[in-house]
C-alpha cells in the first residue's frame, strides 16, 4: 500500500510502500500525532525508518490495498 506525506514548505511528497493495513497505518498516525513526541515513526516494507516531525506535517496519503497483478498486463 502507498502512504503519501505531505510536509509543509517543502516542494515534495515523502511517498513509500508499506505491508501494514490502512487501519493499522492510520491509528498509527493519530497516535504519533496525538503523543506529544513532535516524531512520527514509520516503516515501510523493506525495512527502512522514516521519522517525520509531527509539527511538518500537511497531509497523510493512505492508498487503498491493491491485490498482485499476475500475468501479462496489457
Amino acid at each position: 500500500m502507498e502512504i503519501r506525506i505531505g510536509i509543509v514548505n517543502a516542494p515534495r511528497e515523502l511517498s513509500f510502500e508499506s505491508a501494514q493495513p490502512a487501519e493499522e497505518l492510520a491509528e498509527q498516525v493519530q497516535a504519533g500525532i496525538a503523543s506529544g513526541t513532535g516524531i512520527l515513526r514509520l516503516t515501510d516494507d523493506k525495512g527502512r525508518v522514516y521519522l517525520v516531525p509531527t509539527d511538518g506535517i500537511a497531509y497523510v496519503e493512505v492508498g487503498a490495498e491493491e491485490s498482485r497483478r499476475i500475468g501479462f498486463v496489457g
